[in-house]
């Protein structure tokens, strides 16, 4: 029984890659994160390139492999080769079958994503309520962009609202108007990604125009949905000052704007890209340091941004 009868859907499934506990950066409070798989952004910095793809993705760490031979034997492509005495994969005969995983006991190749339904990802996030109540935490939803798998989002969304749960989104904005219309009710807060503010640039870094995604932030704030614009902050790409003002002139035409959340860019996409055979399709450079991070947080503290906070 559910703390408020609201009824949901605890059969659809959904393609989920984690589901991480005790977070601290996505929402207010101790928080548990249930993230999405598949994204219709290609950002060139994306930090969980594992969220990217709407299917399940084969990773390779070839400093764990013990040498058992089981993939050799059942890959039915033949990518697995050894040269000298490393084990190489070879991504472009794999057709990420992931039959290879089946028996990898070291962990040198895992299968990224399984499928689960909404009752089986709630059961995970409601085991640490009492964590949630004493801190006022809650469930967030990430990604990859959780509204890519619609129904299981709103539906699980429903579900942490039936449990009493304090909820979170994380989205990149780019969604039909319906579907964030749709989700309104059950969302307490909006973790709204805010990464680029020249359309050309926009499409450069992430693939696609910001009209959309901008036309949806701007609904939801005229909805009175309260929203914190995450901001990551990329060397060479979206570290200037044009952006730089950009992030506070759009705070500041936000009526429901409760901060700012400052990024800065670390260098685990990177890792992440080639543990899953991922080709960079811009090149990135240098991490942010945290005190750069902290300048850019006291630029936007002066151009008068709205409860900056860094992480």
């Amino acid at each position: 029984m559910t703390k408020t009868g609201l009824q949901y859907n605890t059969s659809i499934k959904g393609m989920v890659f984690d589901i991480q506990r005790m977070c601290i950066h996505d929402g207010p409070g101790i928080r548990t994160t249930v993230f999405m798989k598949g994204c219709p952004l290609s950002c060139a910095w994306c930090h969980n390139p594992e969220g990217y793809a709407g299917k399940p993705q084969l990773a390779f760490t070839p400093t764990l492999c013990i040498g058992c031979g089981f993939c050799f034997r059942t890959c039915p492509r033949g990518a697995h080769v050894m040269e000298g005495e490393a084990h190489l994969l070879l991504r472009d005969r794999c057709l990420e079958c992931l039959a290879c995983t089946e028996k990898c006991y070291s962990g040198a190749l895992e299968a990224i994503g399984s499928e689960q339904t909404v009752g089986e990802a709630l059961g995970e996030v409601i085991k640490d309520i009492p964590f949630y109540e004493e801190s006022g935490g809650g469930m967030t939803i990430s990604g990859g962009e959780p509204l890519f798998q619609f129904e299981f989002t709103l539906n699980l969304l429903k579900g942490g609202r039936a449990h009493g749960l304090h909820t979170c989104l994380e989205t990149c904005g780019h969604a039909p108007a319906s579907q964030f219309e749709s989700i309104l009710p059950f969302v307490d807060l909006f973790l709204f990604d805010y990464k680029e503010t020249d359309p050309e640039k926009h499409v450069q870094f992430t693939g696609l125009p910001n009209g959309l995604i901008l036309n949806n932030l701007h609904f939801l704030d005229e909805q009175g949905a309260a929203i914190m614009l995450r901001c990551p902050i990329i060397p060479g790409f979206n570290l200037r000052e044009d952006h730089i003002n950009g992030i506070v002139q759009t705070a500041k035409s936000l009526r429901n704007c409760i901060g700012v959340h400052v990024m800065g860019h670390h260098g685990l996409g990177n890792s992440k890209r080639t543990w899953l055979g991922i080709s960079e399709r811009v090149p990135v450079g240098a991490e942010l340091l945290r005190e750069e991070t902290e300048a850019v947080a006291v630029k936007l503290r002066a151009l008068g941004a709205p409860n900056v906070s860094v992480s």
